[in-house]
């Protein structure tokens, strides 16, 4: 590869995201997919949020680096993300490991960029977004970049505050009074609380901004360091700070049009609970994170679906739900649904109750069963009768269950005569 040379260049950006992780805390919804894969909200996918920040903050070059169980985000970015037209600097590319520095997988996130490094070289952008593909928050990259080119930065780290008991979690910044970054430690023991603010932390979302030719060097030099870990958190941020210029730049002053006030709400779904908690905030009146903000969208893949319905059952009893979100194809007779998530073509019959839930597309609970706390995966049948969330001691022999006892029910088998069935 020729040597890296933006000078001829305006100022572009190429953005690359990191969606190649196994998701295993976010097991069994991860059996069988990668977590940016993962349904959320009903209608969308994971992936949906990182990607709608960076089309609506006008960046429309962006790679997504897949690994394992890569097949079900694949199809959804070529079915619902792929633009391409007569402008080639606007794409959205799923980029499969290739294994192009070695056969290896990536070991780390730094090592995922490098494996892909022709891809920069070739665009020669002079900035290049990393971020995550799977955290829920919306955000106009825009302004981050703006911050980063004011303070001549040769990487911007975004970061949000967290109450110091879950720090650990996360890589641990501290600046100084211009916000450069001045400690970085990835997921220490005792995390090191804000000096303003002993009950929070400043935390790495884990989204970059790299001036190009920097981000360059760095990842050359840390692909010839055998005692690197070839992290971004790990190894890049902690070892560059006293020879680059890396910043920090403040989630919660990043206003997003249609959101008044502090940009302050960003969810890491990396386990069952956490997952849980984001789906149950759609539900509020008023939520945290609002779906319904038309000037900043999410936007997902687009299917044909007729309208949702809610009917009369053979008793004369009326489908209803409250304080529930019910997408498109769904179809409620004589049941009753509380505080949940109604996926895409999902079927509930007479005398069905449905509390507190998250149930995936083309799920089909039958006449008179019961399910509470419970997250269901896609093409199951929840048989006429049956319970789930109900009596723990059954859930816990037949399904995943969670610390805090939330059932997971796997996803089914598409078959050919109709929809997945399980035994309950």
């Amino acid at each position: 590869m020729g040597a890296y040379d933006d000078r001829s260049m305006q100022k572009s950006v190429l953005a690359m995201v990191l969606a190649g992780g196994k998701g295993s805390r976010l097991f069994p919804l991860t059996k069988s997919r990668a977590k940016p894969a993962v349904p959320f909200g009903g209608k969308y996918r994971i992936i949906d949020f990182v990607l709608s920040n960076l089309v609506n903050s006008g960046i429309y070059s962006v790679y997504v680096l897949t690994q394992f169980l890569s097949q079900s985000l694949t199809e959804h970015l070529l079915a619902g993300w792929s633009h391409a037209g007569m402008l080639t600097s606007h794409f959205v590319i799923p980029v499969p490991a290739q294994q192009r520095s070695g056969e290896t997988w990536y070991r780390g996130t730094a090592d995922a960029i490098y494996q892909n490094l022709n891809l920069i070289k070739d665009a020669r952008p002079h900035i290049v977004c990393i971020f995550g593909g799977d955290h829920i928050y919306r955000m106009d990259v825009s302004q981050m970049i703006q911050w980063h080119e004011t303070k001549m930065a040769d990487c911007t780290v975004a970061a949000i505050r967290v109450p110091i008991g879950e720090a650990s979690a996360f890589g641990v910044i501290e600046v100084d009074e211009d916000h450069r970054i001045i400690g970085f430690e990835e997921k220490p023991e005792s995390p090191r609380a804000m000096p303003s603010d002993p009950d929070h932390a400043l935390v790495s979302m884990g989204n970059y901004v790299f001036t190009g030719r920097s981000l360059v060097n760095v990842l050359m030099d840390d692909a010839d360091d055998p005692n690197s870990s070839h992290d971004f958190g790990k190894d890049i941020i902690p070892g560059r700070l006293s020879d680059q210029r890396i910043y920090c730049y403040d989630f919660t002053n990043n206003r997003v049009p249609g959101h008044s006030g502090p940009n302050t709400y960003w969810r890491d779904v990396g386990t069952i609970e956490a997952f849980y908690d984001a789906n149950m905030d759609l539900r509020e009146i008023v939520p945290d994170f609002n779906l319904y903000n038309r000037a900043w969208p999410i936007r997902s893949r687009r299917h044909d679906d007729p309208p949702a319905k809610f009917v009369h059952d053979v008793d004369n009893r009326t489908g209803q739900a409250t304080n529930s979100i019910v997408c498109p194809g769904a179809i409620l007779s004589g049941c009753t649904v509380r505080n949940s998530v109604i996926g895409r073509n999902v079927k509930l019959h007479s005398f069905a109750e449905v509390s507190d839930s998250i149930i995936f597309d083309d799920v089909e609970i039958g006449r008179g069963a019961q399910v509470n706390r419970a997250i269901i995966d896609k093409n199951v049948r929840v048989a006429e009768g049956s319970s789930l969330g109900v009596e723990p001691g059954d859930d816990a022999v037949n399904h995943f269950t969670s610390k805090e006892g939330i059932v997971v029910v796997e996803k089914a088998p598409r078959l050919e005569a109709g929809i997945g069935t399980i035994s309950i």
